[in-house]
């Protein structure tokens, strides 16, 4: 009977087990070896003796480590491929032969890889703000799942060392660590979005299998706690602190696990994610050298105050109040005004700003009842494209771009607690005690910390840092507007020239909050599973080869789940694509940056 490796691939099991489970011992190689036999205790003492005598093969002995035990009487050999086992291995065969039993090689499951020893060695490591309460190597057979973060349960097929910190007593922080041989030397920290209290463990396990030490936080609370807005310290944690005490103990934990430090560290983050990667440049601007911001909410004061009003707009307005169909009704006939000024008829506006739909035209006509919109609803498509206004006239943005959609029904619960809890330190403030005007003076005042708009960058530029922002044009969570906003305040902070060395902004047609809608919006960013590692289409790996490299991106190639088979440029803004004329039209070599 035969057994193969193949990097760690489930090998043949094919004998029947016995009844009784048994602790096992571990290889150095992340294999266990364990034996289920009726007579297993027995057994297993044996086998620890041997192998006991046996320590250029063994690296470490655990006896809780979990393995299967095979019986198979009447086989009275071993044989192995392609696994790097030394001749005492055959000793030990002939040693379990006495028992009529033989010894498999598995792969480690879900359960702990109790041999890597510098994993272990973590739960020992200790300094001022960070304790270590887990460390635990993991090796998947065929496939580790994590717990419930921002999204389901994410499978990881690489071993990895999971480490579980808790920072200055109440920030929760996993760090994965790839085995030496698998890491890429560099640092991933991955922010989270809307409340935090999660981790983002989906794009920990993209970073873990491309090689990068991943670590995430929850940002200072937990998504159960129901008042954490109540907390002063849990509000300093979400709105700066958490990233960068992350950042801190992450960099310890990393050279003490490795034996050297890691030398480049890169974050990646959108929607509150990219808000706490806005923060880390601004305000900590040593911790990373590379920096991806999505959708990143730098005025989120302003924006949540666009949301509440909207709401409180259309709940007070019921004739005008805007149906998922009726914004339908309003996106197609942007799309089917606008469409055709990039050159194709594609299904998307690749630049909404030079787009001028007025939604009057989609009112209903005499005796008309179906396919248009009341008059109402006209005025309220207009009062919400327009500029946000307070009390007294004041403007705060400059509107929404034609054919975004906002978001329908009730305030986001984010909302309340922001303007209640962490302003007014009232949990029983109510969304209609909301004073555009006061309130936001109020949220600066109490929440400083929670705009991502400071546009001087100085420090990160001279510490070589570079930024790549990214945005949907068609986002209903965080205006378009506000991320062009912040971009071009930099370029009016540090100048043009010094600027576009170190800062990029991709607009991306089509794309809703992050990800998702009409256009082509799979490029590696936050949240993206199909990340390919190649520069020209992957916006992490583009900002690590502008760091590491001196490649500034230009053209990302971006393609399409909508439409699958579809590609397109994103250009660096201002520019945008536009279609050559000849070619394919769904592939994004038939268009250039204009």
């Amino acid at each position: 009977m035969g057994c193969k490796h193949a990097g760690g691939s489930t090998l043949v099991r094919a004998l029947l087990q016995c009844r009784q489970a048994v602790s096992g011992v571990v290889l150095h190689a992340g294999y266990s070896i364990a034996i289920r036999r009726t007579r297993c205790k027995r057994l297993q003492k044996k086998m620890l003796a041997v192998f006991a005598k046996s320590a250029s093969l063994m690296k470490a002995l655990a006896g809780n480590a979990a393995a299967t035990v095979m019986k198979s009487p009447g086989v009275r050999t071993i044989t192995t491929t392609g696994v790097d086992v030394s001749t005492r291995m055959n000793a030990v065969a002939r040693s379990t032969r006495v028992v009529g039993a033989w010894v498999l090689l598995l792969p480690i499951g879900h359960v702990a890889w109790a041999s890597d020893e510098a994993c272990l060695r973590l739960r020992e490591a200790a300094s001022p703000g960070v304790a270590v309460t887990d460390a635990t190597p993991v090796g998947p057979d065929p496939l580790w799942w994590s717990p419930r973060g921002m999204v389901p349960p994410v499978s990881v097929s690489t071993p990895f060392c999971r480490v579980q910190v808790r920072l200055e007593g109440r920030i929760g922080m996993e760090l994965w660590l790839p085995t030496a041989n698998r890491w890429n030397g560099r640092l991933l920290g991955l922010g989270v979005g809307g409340d935090a209290g999660v981790f983002n463990y989906g794009d920990m396990a993209r970073g873990l299998a491309a090689g990068y030490a991943s670590v995430s936080n929850d940002s200072g609370h937990k998504s159960s706690e129901a008042h954490w807005m109540m907390r002063p310290e849990a509000v300093a944690d979400y709105t700066h602190r958490s990233q960068h005490f992350m950042n801190q103990a992450a960099r310890v934990l990393v050279g003490a696990y490795y034996g050297r430090p890691a030398h480049h560290a890169y974050f990646l983050g959108c929607s509150g994610g990219g808000r706490q990667a806005l923060k880390e440049a601004q305000r900590f601007p040593a911790d990373y050298d590379g920096v991806v911001s999505g959708a990143g909410a730098p005025a989120m004061p302003e924006m949540s105050a666009r949301h509440l009003s909207q709401a409180l707009f259309e709940m007070g307005n019921a004739e005008g109040a805007m149906t998922e169909s009726a914004w339908t009704l309003v996106a197609s006939a942007t799309v089917a005004s606008c469409d055709p000024d990039d050159g194709v008829v594609d299904g998307v506006v690749e630049d909404p700003l030079l787009c001028h739909f007025d939604a009057a035209a989609l009112q209903c006509k005499p005796g008309q009842e179906s396919g248009c919109l009341l008059p109402a609803q006209v005025a309220t498509v207009k009062r919400f494209y327009s500029p946000l206004r307070d009390e007294a006239g004041r403007e705060h943005d400059r509107g929404l771009v034609p054919g975004v959609r906002t978001r329908p029904g009730p305030p986001s619960p984010l909302l309340l607690p922001m303007f209640g809890e962490g302003a007014h330190h009232d949990m029983a403030w109510k969304a209609e005690q909301f004073d555009m005007a006061s309130d936001l003076a109020l949220v600066d005042k109490e929440m400083p910390e929670l705009r991502a708009d400071d546009p001087d960058l100085r420090a990160f530029a001279d510490h070589g840092g570079k930024l790549i922002l990214y945005q949907g044009w068609l986002d209903p969570s965080v205006a378009a507007t506000y991320t062009i906003d912040y971009y071009e305040k930099v370029l009016g902070r540090l100048g043009r020239q010094r600027a576009t060395t170190m800062m990029r902004l991709y607009m991306v047609p089509g794309m809703l909050h992050c990800g998702g809608g009409a256009g082509a919006s799979s490029f590696g960013g936050a949240h993206d599973s199909v990340a390919t590692g190649d520069p020209a289409h992957d916006v992490l790996s583009a900002v690590v080869d502008w760091v590491e490299n001196q490649k500034p991106p230009q053209a990302i190639r971006a393609t399409g789940r909508s439409f699958p088979g579809r590609s397109r440029p994103l250009c660096p803004y201002p520019s945008h694509a536009h279609y050559k004329g000849t070619g394919d039209a769904e592939d994004a070599a038939s268009f250039e940056c204009r």
